[in-house]
């Protein structure tokens, strides 16, 4: 694991266990808190155009609590990845690859497409 994600869990998990909280972060626990997090995270932009997000970012207090619903996905992925033994930085190293090989760039620049698509 890289340095600055180790240090994160390392801090997080010291968060957590002076609280006594490991006991309520079973796997099946993490994994659905994060997509709760990910919800309120959707919850910013819900009925909002895409020009109305875009302009969002500059209003220093939206972007804020859209920080701080990034940093609650964050968390719980880091907690579901410390649970079980997963390498984010490695794990999400290896994804950029394999999405490299699925979507070449000379067959997936500037469009949508699904890679079975291309």
């Amino acid at each position: 694991m890289s340095g600055c994600l180790k240090d994160l869990t390392e801090r997080l998990t010291a968060f957590r266990d002076a609280r006594d909280w490991r006991q309520f972060h079973g796997l099946k626990n993490l994994i659905v808190a994060s997509g709760i997090e990910s919800g309120e995270l959707l919850e910013l932009v819900q009925w909002r155009s895409d020009e109305a997000v875009e302009s969002a970012i500059h209003d220093p207090a939206w972007v804020a609590r859209l920080g701080e619903e990034c940093a609650d996905v964050f968390i719980y992925l880091l907690l579901v990845c410390e649970r079980a033994g997963i390498d984010l930085a490695a794990a999400t190293a290896a994804k950029i690859d394999h999405n490299a090989a699925k979507y070449p760039v000379d067959k997936a620049r500037g469009n949508a497409r699904k890679y079975t698509e291309l």
